[in-house]
């Protein structure tokens, strides 16, 4: 398994934010976000390719109950099918008593995964890339309701959006109502923002926008504290 890095950092997103957590970030990721803060993590060749025991042995080096494997997107392989190896981590993680968060796109339903939360990011319009070739590859590899009804009705699940402009919330609305029901607290709004800066000044319309629609507002504490500063 390609891993572009496992590092300890608290937990910056989400419901469990502010929970020191062990991250795993896979490598490759077809997306190609305008906005996406771990570029250095988009080629599927890249990092270094870990087997299942060593990476076992390395996360379990930190003093730490939850992991999160993130990317990337670390739900598929670089032909977007099934990222060979990730159910048999989950399944590992869980024998050894690890809370796990995965991170995900939601673009692919894998079925037999080990899982505490999953926590999907579907993308918006505010995040497709400038350049027409990578725009292309971003729309084909978005996801679709059907996979994002099959993770919900498996798995735990909270919805993160990155929010840049209040036109975003149509666009959310719009895709929560194809979706079984989702409950509003697991519905978190971010501010679009890589530097701490961008963040301070975008919260406050965001928390406007979560008072309107009811939705949570989700915190980017790693932003916050550390700017972008890869590692944390």
């Amino acid at each position: 398994m390609r891993v572009t890095e496992i590092f300890h950092s608290l937990q910056g997103e989400g419901v469990l934010a502010g929970t020191p957590s062990v991250f795993v970030r896979l490598a490759g990721c077809p997306l190609r976000c305008r906005w996406c803060d771990t570029k250095y993590a988009w080629d599927f060749s890249g990092g270094t390719d870990v087997v299942l025991d060593d990476l076992i042995e390395q996360i379990c080096g930190y003093p730490c109950r939850h992991v999160v494997i993130t990317g990337g997107e670390p739900l598929v392989g670089p032909d977007l099918s099934p990222r060979n190896g990730v159910v048999m981590l989950t399944r590992q993680l869980k024998r050894l008593g690890r809370h796990i968060t995965i991170e995900t796109s939601g673009m692919a339903f894998v079925p037999d995964l080990v899982c505490d939360l999953m926590s999907i990011s579907p993308k918006l319009g505010n995040s497709v890339p400038a350049e027409p070739d990578l725009a292309a590859d971003h729309e084909r590899a978005k996801p679709v309701p059907e996979v994002l009804k099959a993770l919900i009705e498996t798995y735990s699940c909270q919805f993160k959006f990155v929010v840049d402009k209040p036109e975003d919330i149509a666009e959310i609305q719009r895709l929560l109502g194809q979706l079984p029901p989702v409950a509003s607290e697991r519905v978190l709004l971010m501010p679009q923002a890589t530097t701490r800066e961008t963040l301070q000044s975008k919260a406050p319309l965001v928390a406007q926008l979560c008072r309107e629609t009811g939705f949570r507002y989700g915190q980017r504490l790693h932003v916050l504290l550390w700017g972008n500063v890869r590692g944390t």
